[in-house]
C-alpha cells in the first residue's frame, strides 16, 4: 500500500508524465489512461474506460493481439513490447502512428493489472526514413559515379589496349625492320664471300674456252662450258634463298592448296635435280599409300630441293640418297636419308636457324638458309621437320604434314 506522500507522487508522475501511461485490468480493459496517452490518441478518459486494449491497435493486428497478450498473462515479465518488429497505434479518427511500447505488471488482490509505456516515435521515424532516403541517395550517387568511373576505366584500357597493340605493331615493324636491315647486312658480307668463287670460275673458265680453237679440243671446251653452267646455278641457288628469306620475314608466301599427284610430282623433281648429282651418286624414291595429296606442290617442291641439294653436296661420290613419301588420311610424310658427313648432336640443336652452318661444313660452299627455309614452309602448310643424325654415318630428314581432304 503506498501513503499519503506515495499517493501524490503517483498522481504527480501519472498525470504529468510526458509518455502515454495506460493501466488494464486482467481482461485487457482500460483502467486507466494519463492524460498524455490521451492527447496521444485523441480520446477523452469515459470513451476508452472499460474497453480493451485492441481498441488502440490498428485493426490488421487487433486479432493477433489479443492472443499476444493472453501469452504475456500466463508469462508476465517487465520488458520491450515487439522486439525486432515495427509497432503501430491507432488513433481515434483511424490515423497510425509508429509507437514503442514498454510492458510491466502489478499484482493485486483483484488480479494482474499491466502497465504500458507508450512512446510516439514518429520524428524518429521520419528522421529514420530521411536518413534511409539519404542513403538511399548517396548510395544512388556513389552508384551513378562507380558506373561513370567504371566506364571511364573501361575507355582508359581500351585506350591503353590500343596503345600497347599499336607498341607492339610498332616494335614488331622495328624487329622486322632490324631483322631485314641484318638479313641485308649478312647478305652483302656472304654475297661477297660465296659469290667469288663461282663468278672466278665463270671468268676462268670462258678465258680458257678462248684459247681452245682446235675441234679437238671440243671435250674441254665442253668441260669448262659444264663449270660455268654448275657456277651459276649456284649463284642461282644462293639469290633463291634470300630472296625466300625476305618473302618469310615480310609474311609474302602465300600457300595454294591443291590436289596433284604427290608420286608424279616427286619423281619429276628427282629426274630434274639430277644434272646436280656428284660422280656416280644415285637416287632411290619409293612411294606408300594414296598418291593422290591436297598440299601446296610448289612450296613442296622447293623443301625437297633443298633437302635433296643438301643430301648431294653432303655426300660422297657413289652414294645413294633414298627418298620415300607415305600419304595416309590426316597425314603426309616425305623423307630423304644421305650417307654423307652428318650433323654432331651439338649443331642439331640449331640446325634451322638462319645463317648456321655446322662446324665440319666449313669447306662446303652455302649459305645456312636452307634448312631455316624448309622448316618455315613446313610450317606454313602445317607441319615440322625433324633430324636424325651421327657424324660420318650420314643424316635423315623427316618432314610430316597434317593433311586435309580437298572441298
Amino acid at each position: 500500500m503506498l501513503n499519503d506522500n506515495g499517493n501524490i507522487g503517483f498522481e504527480v508522475l501519472f498525470n504529468h508524465a510526458t509518455l502515454g501511461i495506460l493501466v488494464t485490468d486482467p481482461e485487457g480493459r482500460i483502467v486507466l489512461a494519463n492524460p498524455f496517452l490521451l492527447k496521444q490518441f485523441g480520446y477523452a478518459h469515459s470513451e476508452l474506460l472499460g474497453e480493451k486494449v485492441e481498441k488502440l491497435i490498428p485493426r490488421r493486428f487487433a486479432e493477433r493481439h489479443v492472443q499476444h497478450r493472453h501469452n504475456f498473462s500466463r508469462h508476465p515479465h517487465s520488458r520491450p513490447m515487439g522486439i525486432g518488429f515495427d509497432l503501430y497505434a491507432m488513433r481515434k479518427d483511424g490515423t497510425e502512428f509508429p509507437v514503442e511500447i514498454s510492458l510491466g505488471t502489478n499484482e493485486t488482490k483483484d488480479g494482474q493489472y499491466v502497465v504500458a509505456f507508450v512512446s510516439d516515435i514518429s520524428l524518429r521515424k521520419e528522421s529514420e526514413n530521411a536518413l534511409k532516403e539519404l542513403n538511399a541517395a548517396l548510395e544512388q550517387k556513389v552508384a551513378e559515379r562507380t558506373e561513370s568511373l567504371s566506364e571511364m576505366v573501361a575507355r582508359l584500357n581500351a585506350q591503353m589496349k590500343e596503345i600497347e597493340i599499336k607498341d607492339k605493331e610498332l616494335r614488331n615493324a622495328l624487329q622486322k625492320e632490324k631483322e631485314l636491315n641484318e638479313l641485308k647486312s649478312r647478305f652483302v658480307s656472304m654475297a661477297s664471300h660465296e659469290f667469288r668463287t663461282p663468278l672466278s670460275t665463270v671468268l676462268s673458265s670462258i678465258f680458257l674456252i678462248s684459247k681452245y680453237e682446235s675441234t679437238d679440243e671440243q671435250p674441254k671446251r665442253e668441260k669448262h662450258i659444264q663449270r660455268i653452267v654448275s657456277s651459276v646455278n649456284m649463284l642461282t641457288d644462293i639469290l633463291n634463298d634470300f630472296l625466300s628469306v625476305g618473302k618469310i620475314e615480310e609474311g609474302k608466301i602465300q600457300v595454294r592448296l591443291s590436289e596433284f599427284n604427290v608420286e608424279n610430282h616427286v619423281s619429276a623433281i628427282v629426274h630434274e635435280i639430277t644434272e646436280l648429282r656428284k660422280k656416280k651418286q644415285d637416287f632411290d624414291y619409293q612411294h606408300t599409300g594414296d598418291p593422290m595429296l591436297y598440299l601446296d606442290p610448289g612450296l613442296l617442291k622447293h623443301i625437297i630441293l633443298n633437302l635433296l641439294s643438301n643430301a648431294i653436296k653432303f655426300s660422297p661420290e657413289y652414294a645413294i640418297i633414298k627418298i620415300w613419301t607415305e600419304n595416309r588420311p590426316g597425314r603426309f610424310m616425305i623423307g630423304v636419308r644421305d650417307t654423307g658427313i652428318g650433323i654432331s648432336k651439338e649443331d642439331q640443336q640449331h640446325l634451322f636457324e638462319r645463317f648456321f652452318r655446322g662446324a665440319n661444313v666449313s669447306e662446303i660452299q652455302g649459305t645456312g638458309l636452307g634448312l631455316h627455309i624448309v622448316s618455315k614452309y613446313a610450317e606454313l602448310m602445317n607441319g615440322e621437320v625433324t633430324c636424325e643424325s651421327e657424324e660420318n654415318k650420314g643424316t635423315t630428314f623427316i618432314v610430316s604434314f597434317k593433311t586435309e581432304q580437298p572441298i
